[in-house]
Parts: C-alpha cells; structure tokens; sequence
C-alpha cells in the first residue's frame, strides 16, 4: 500500500503568502520563500505554490519566485496559477517546479491537458479543481473557476473523469464550502471523486486538526491531503501533525 502524504499549500499574492477563507479576506503571512524552506525542514513531503492572482491579472507565471522556491525544497514542488500555454508548462517547470497545476484554463482549453500531458508526462500534470455543493449538479458538486468567483456548467465528478482521460495524472480537489475553514474537510465529495477515478487524489479545504486528515485520508480515500491553515498559523507542526497520524494508524511517508 501506497504511503500517504501530507502536502502543504503555499497561496501566493504579489510575491507574498496569503491565506483566506473560502477565497476571501486574504492576510499576508509572510515570505514563501522562507516559509517553504522551513516547512521542508520539518519533513513536509511536497509543497504546492498557487499564485492567485495571476490568471486574474492575465499574466503568467512568476518564474523568479518559483525558482527561489525551488532552490529551498528538494521534494516534489508543484506550482498553478497563470499557466496558460505550453510555454508557460515548460518555463514553470524549467524553473524548478516538477508538476503543474492547470485549474480555471484546464476548463478553458482542455486540450493543455492532453498536450502538456504528452510533452512532459501524465506525472507531470496536475488538475486543480474547485468545487462547492449544488444539488442541481449530477454529483451535487458544480465545478468554480477565477478564483471561486466564476460558477461553470461542469459537473465535479465528470469534469475530473474527463480530465484524467485527457491525460491528468493527479487531482488537487478543493471543497470551496470547506476552505480554510478548519472544520475538516469534504469527505463526500473526496470519497465520491477517489472511488471513480484512477489517479491520486489530493484533498484540499478544512484541514484543521491531525483528526481531520485521518479522516479524509481513511473515510474520504484521498491519497494526500493539504494543508494549509493549521501550520501557518503555528499551531502545528508538520511532525507533530505526522506522529499523530502514524498514533492513529495510519502509514505515512517519515
């Protein structure tokens, strides 16, 4: 059996980490460069960075800040936000990064999906998705883009089903209801997306308490879950975090 991991989440604002709730109200909490150095340290084993922004803003990547990052960390670091073409798959992981995420242009052009797939690998492709409750939704989860604020016509569980049949070799899966809330995460749609899919699933929104990742890593047969919230604010560690997990039983990568 696969080990789980514990990845953390970096959300990147003009050059500065950020953390909201459910996409709102973001508070600067430091430098990401810092912060990724130290969270490799305390054993982390691999680490997101989203700049969220950028599509917004409609510019690419921040390859100097991603470089830096990179320079830090000598686990998987997978980067999102402002990836629209292969050019800029290629900068990002030129830079440094092992993996990217396509999130909100993943739905625009899908097709960055199966060509970024076949250039640089399925291992290398990551989807991002966002999802929150809507009962009028086949699965009950409508897929969001631009940063929670766009609603689209996808279905959560047919939108990942596409997406790894294009060529997506992970899914990063964000609950919106759930996000830095720190009341656990969505165990439902986690559940829902890892039984019918082939390819890991991160779990991502509500991680408040070591509890809460056993539960989604258990119950919600995620692969991964991602954290955020509960290590920025120094409540955790990410060893403290992993010695209660492997107390609750569950096999985790040291």
């Amino acid at each position: 059996m696969l080990k789980k991991r514990i990845i953390i989440c970096l959300d990147v604002k003009d050059g500065r980490t950020t953390k909201g709730i459910q996409f709102k109200n973001n508070a600067d909490i430091g430098d990401p460069v810092e912060m990724a150095s130290e969270y490799y340290k305390q054993g982390v084993d691999e680490l997101v960075f989203y700049d969220i922004i950028a599509s917004a803003r409609g510019r690419g990547p921040i390859l100097d800040l991603i470089s830096r990052v990179a320079s830090q960390v000598f686990i998987p670091f997978c980067v999102g936000g402002g990836i629209t073409t292969m050019d800029d798959i290629r900068s990002t992981i030129l830079a440094g990064a092992e993996k990217v995420s396509l999130n909100s242009q993943a739905v625009k052009n899908p097709d960055l999906i199966r060509e970024g797939a076949r250039t640089f690998g399925n291992q290398c492709i990551v989807l991002g998705m966002d999802a929150k409750r809507d009962e009028l939704m086949p699965s009950g989860y409508r897929v969001v883009i631009n940063g929670g604020r766009t609603e689209t016509q996808l279905d959560a569980l047919e939108w990942a089903k596409e997406a790894v049949s294009l060529g997506a070799g992970e899914i990063v899966l964000n609950s919106i209801d759930s996000d830095g809330m720190t009341n656990g995460y969505e165990i439902p749609l986690t559940k829902l997306i890892s039984e019918n899919t082939t390819v890991p699933i991160i779990a991502s929104g509500g991680g408040g308490t070591p509890l809460h990742l056993k539960e989604v890593l258990t119950e919600g047969k995620a692969d991964a879950a991602l954290i955020a919230t509960m290590v920025h604010s120094g409540k955790y560690t990410v060893g403290s975090i992993k010695k209660e997990l492997e107390e609750y039983g569950i096999n985790i990568r040291k």
